[in-house]
């Protein structure tokens, strides 16, 4: 699996907890929610992204976009 594709799947998979976590628990959660999206947002734009950063350096096969 390469980097874009783990970010990808981490994302959303924090999306939708999260998403859960504001309907069962607090809607304070949608403000992790707002996060995620801003930094998969910026993310486009500058190429820059942190968990891309731990990944390679753990050894993760780089993607298309990082």
């Amino acid at each position: 699996m390469t980097i874009d594709r783990i970010i990808l799947a981490v994302a959303g998979a924090f999306i939708l907890i999260s998403v859960a976590l504001a309907v069962y628990h607090s809607p304070l959660w949608l403000w992790f929610t707002a996060f995620v999206g801003l930094n998969l947002l910026q993310s486009a734009f500058t190429g820059f992204c942190p968990m891309a950063m731990i990944l390679k350096k753990l050894g993760k096969q780089p993607g298309a976009a990082f």
